[in-house]
């Protein structure tokens, strides 16, 4: 059983793995909207974000919000598709498990470039890359008041 204070990026990205292989891109896309969904969902306002799926923080990248910690487990797959896990994942938290459900039930259906285009299109991480140029390489943090406002406007 996974507890609460367990969770990591890779544990997020390991219980998508258990619904289908995925390429690294699909995962980085996946995580990141529990992620922002997860703030949006459980905090009350954007200077008090005290309520975090997990501790890290995703960065602009190019190709939309990475997670440092995903692309160096899953970097050696390149462009091709993570194996699916067949290791059952209990968590802690039954409300845990019914809210990544609904994310993948939401976005699994996405290919890794849908889901690309669509983070670029959104404000988190359209601020991030203010200052950066077009294809220019970036790991500037996205903010968590940009998250919050921005999928709790939604």
């Amino acid at each position: 059983m996974i507890k609460d204070n367990e969770i990591t990026s890779l544990t997020i990205a390991n219980f998508f793995l258990t619904k289908s292989e995925l390429t690294p891109k699909k995962i980085q896309k996946l995580v990141y909207y529990a992620y922002s969904w997860f703030i949006a969902l459980n905090n009350q306002n954007e200077n008090q974000i005290d309520n975090v799926l997990f501790e890290e923080i995703p960065e602009a990248w190019i190709h939309g919000p990475v997670f440092p910690t995903l692309y160096k487990e899953f970097k050696s797959y390149n462009w091709n598709k993570v194996p699916k896990n067949e290791k059952e994942m209990i968590f802690e938290n039954d409300d845990l498990m019914s809210f990544l459900n609904d994310i993948w039930t939401k976005f699994g259906i996405y290919s890794a470039n849908e889901l690309e285009y669509m983070t670029h299109q959104e404000t988190p991480w359209l601020n991030a890359r203010k200052n950066t140029v077009s294809h220019g390489k970036s790991n500037q943090k996205i903010l968590l008041k940009d998250i919050f406002n921005y999928y709790n406007a939604l």
